[in-house]
């Protein structure tokens, strides 16, 4: 919850910018009216006015859809969940079996790799060393810390599945009202007419707006933590096998 209403905060603030400037240039526009040459123009805040209930909808994906790029922007990255540092230090701790030490590493710096690896050391008692309890725990405690992040990115998804949906919904509801008009009225006030089906076109393409970079970058952050997560998984499996030759060099002394 703290992370979508982080997410959420940064995503209202870039919006929130972006309205600012559409109210300065419908005060613009305002005042360029005064001239009767001037051309006639729709301003942002018009559209949206126009686009009738189905705007404040896609307001709201839009702001999170923008927080959430932001957000996967500054945490899907190869430092935040490899720490190169931290596995140079694991590395002779888990070959010469000093298993404590490693334990007191991945204590002192809680990430991704640290972890896993203190979960399988944490199945690792006084009297005994079994390889494959420390293997299993390792790939359940894999599953859970790589699962967690990619949350955030499914997130995406759903906002590039939402928005056009809300964006239809929309225009069904502008061509509603525009055919009760014409049955209420005929076709003498072409004007109302004119408002609600610009109110269903208007849905439509604000909808696939949100839509479009949502979804593209839903496969842009999938793809790079697919590359992050196999690059964990092959680090996770060198600093076993730094134990299992440490275990084998035990055992041959």
């Amino acid at each position: 919850m703290r992370r979508f209403l982080t997410l959420f905060c940064i995503g209202f603030a870039f919006v929130a910018m972006t309205s600012g400037m559409a109210f300065a240039q419908e005060a613009a526009d305002a005042a360029a009216q005064a001239a009767p040459a001037a051309p006639e123009s729709v301003s942002l805040i018009g559209l949206f006015k126009a686009g009738g209930w189905a705007m404040y909808v896609l307001l709201f994906l839009s702001i999170c859809g923008v927080g959430l790029i932001i957000y996967n922007f500054l945490m899907i990255r190869e430092k935040a969940f490899l720490r190169p540092d931290l596995a140079d230090e694991l590395k002779p701790a888990m070959h010469n079996l000093h298993l404590d030490h490693a334990k007191k590493i991945c204590d002192d710096n809680p990430t991704v790799i640290t972890n896993i690896i203190y979960a399988g050391l944490e199945r690792v008692d006084d009297e005994h060393l079994d390889p494959d309890a420390v293997k299993e725990a390792m790939e359940e405690s894999s599953t859970e810390e790589l699962a967690a992040p990619f949350v955030m990115i499914n997130y995406l998804s759903i906002v590039a599945t939402l928005s056009p949906m809300v964006g239809l919904l929309g225009t069904v509801s502008g061509m509603v009202k525009a055919f009760r008009a014409i049955a209420a009225q005929g076709m003498g006030q072409p004007q109302v007419l004119a408002d609600n089906i610009s109110e269903a076109l208007i849905t439509t393409a604000s909808g696939l707006i949100v839509a479009i970079p949502a979804m593209f970058f839903y496969f842009f952050f999938k793809n790079r933590y697919g590359k992050i997560a196999s690059r964990v998984s092959k680090l996770v499996g060198d600093l076993y096998y730094e134990m299992i030759r440490g275990i084998r060099r035990h055992a041959e002394g």
